[in-house]
């Protein structure tokens, strides 16, 4: 937790830019990230030139001298350093330094030179770790961009991601991804829980998950893979990207991956190609496997964009199985324009891209869950065949409040095995487990409630197999597969529920129509007063 003294300078450094005239907060916060980028430099990399040190130039008292030194900085990353294997630097393509007043500049650099100071201090007053706070920084600027961006993104609430991590349970035996990555959430979210998982001491956070920040029980090896090897994302905006980048890197994440690309594009393949080109020598490269089933992540978390609808001749034509491409000439070389919802490709993208035996959670729109159109049907039997669905947790409206009020669901499946399904046997039934709240109020001011659900909710999904999941009464049950595919797969919790209705007794309705008529005759002679009056 933030010192109310950091969090308020913070907040005067948001102030000092928006009377600036960054008014829209992701541009704010992008020009933020190029001067954290620049104080950070040398740590990030550690043979960079002394002229490009921030200690170097970040006290010039010419105004005209700073702002030169530092677009010269800026040139640099954005061209020199980009060459190198930095990830901030080269997702800089198409960036500008806009910071061009030499006294909004010179305060935004005093306002992160205290900043730090204050960081250094609750390291030592606090037994902190630095990567932790510095972090924390990054996700209080994050804040002020928790509103709907396009095609219906929104920041997924940090308590939301720390508990799909525990449902997903990732570990060091692969690849973590976010199609959509957006501010990286949910990969920040990933490392926090790795780290935990390794940790010598833990303790409870606020919201009751258990929370470590030494990660000491990592190796040397370990922790070079964590930081270097395992987090990868994609976005279709550079500047969420950069965004992206910077929040990894300011938690301890040395070389994230995270990439300007169309994740539902043939610019998907592309990238595939070019990595398994890199591990892969010329023989196993002739003899690739259909890329719908060349999956090379072991672990999907993610919250793809709502209600996206986009034109389907720039979508990949692996994805055929829920919307088949229509063409206009017998030959099949053009694509005839179909509306397509994205949260549905976004499903079947996923099933590709895992590995056999990999796992994913992601939030869903309700509507996916049962709504009868054919796309929706078939995404959801895909679900179920190709993978095995593991779990369906209903959340409540209003977790995404105040921004949307719509009703969503995490989705928890492993990819079966696809050339021996003995080995990787279908479910027989799916867990269902409904959470009446996420421990804050589902209202548009979201404050912390004093329990929350959300240990529970781990707890339960992590004994399962022990409970009883055959009562349809309790908030959490199991139900077999055929009687889902009965109901075209229809995966709403409320279909499942068996709902109590508490009898009420009621008054005989002789007694109930006298009191209404010695109250009606009571009104009458009060207003036959107020006449008289």
């Amino acid at each position: 937790m933030l010192s109310k003294e950091i969090q308020n300078k913070v907040q005067n450094l948001w102030d000092r830019l928006w009377s600036a005239g960054f008014a829209n907060p992701i541009s704010a916060i992008e020009q933020i990230s190029y001067l954290l980028f620049m104080k950070r430099l040398e740590n990030f990399n550690s043979s960079v030139d002394d002229k490009y040190k921030w200690s170097n130039y970040s006290k010039l008292k010419n105004d005209k001298e700073l702002v030169d030194r530092i677009k010269n900085v800026f040139q640099f990353i954005k061209t020199e350093l980009s060459k190198e294997d930095e990830p901030f630097a080269q997702a800089m393509s198409n960036a500008s330094f806009d910071l061009d007043n030499p006294n909004l500049l010179r305060n935004a650099i005093e306002f992160i030179d205290s900043i730090y100071e204050d960081i250094e201090s609750e390291i030592e007053d606090k037994n902190q770790h630095f990567h932790d706070i510095q972090g924390d920084v990054y996700e209080h600027l994050l804040k002020h961009t928790s509103e709907a961006g396009k095609n219906g993104q929104f920041r997924t609430p940090r308590h939301i991601i720390h508990m799909m991590a525990g449902l997903l349970d990732p570990d060091l035996d692969g690849k973590i991804l976010d199609l959509a990555s957006g501010t990286g959430g949910f990969l920040v979210g990933a490392y926090q829980y790795l780290i935990t998982k390794y940790s010598k001491s833990v303790e409870p956070d606020d919201d009751g998950l258990i929370k470590g920040t030494d990660g000491g029980k990592l190796n040397k090896s370990q922790r070079k893979k964590l930081e270097e090897e395992t987090f990868y994302g994609f976005d279709i905006d550079r500047t969420m990207v950069r965004i992206g980048v910077m929040n990894l890197m300011m938690h301890g994440i040395s070389k994230p991956h995270i990439v300007y690309l169309d994740s539902l594009s043939t610019a998907y393949e592309k990238w595939e190609a070019d990595q398994l080109s890199v591990t892969l020598d010329s023989k196993d490269k002739k003899s690739l496997v259909n890329p719908k089933l060349q999956g090379q992540f072991k672990y999907i978390l993610a919250n793809p964009p709502f209600t996206g609808k986009i034109d389907s001749p720039g979508v990949s034509e692996n994805l055929d199985r829920i919307y088949p491409p229509v063409y206009e000439d017998k030959e099949e070389t053009k694509r005839k324009k179909q509306t397509v919802q994205s949260e549905l490709l976004f499903l079947e993208r996923m099933v590709y891209m895992l590995e056999e035996g990999g796992r994913a959670a992601v939030i869903v729109p309700e509507g996916v869950l049962f709504n009868s159109g054919k796309a929706h049907k078939r995404i959801r039997e895909i679900l179920m065949t190709d993978c095995n669905l593991d779990g369906v947790i209903s959340m409540p409206s209003g977790v995404f409040q105040p921004y949307t009020g719509v009703k969503t669901s995490i989705l928890i499946f492993t990819k079966r095995k696809w050339k021996n399904g003995s080995d990787n046997p279908q479910n027989t039934e799916v867990w269902f487990y409904g959470m009446d709240s996420d421990g804050y109020t589902l209202d548009s001011n979201r404050k912390r409630l004093k329990e929350s659900p959300l240990p529970k909710v781990l707890e339960h999904w992590n004994n399962k197999k022990q409970e009883n999941q055959s009562d349809r009464k309790l908030i959490h049950f199991s139900i077999p597969y055929e009687e889902i595919k009965d109901n075209g797969f229809e995966l709403n919790f409320n279909l499942y529920k068996d709902f109590v209705y508490e009898p009420q007794e009621f008054e005989p309705s002789e007694k109930i129509l006298k009191k209404i008529s010695e109250l009606e005759l009571e009104i009458n002679q009060g207003l036959e007063e107020l006449r008289n009056f």
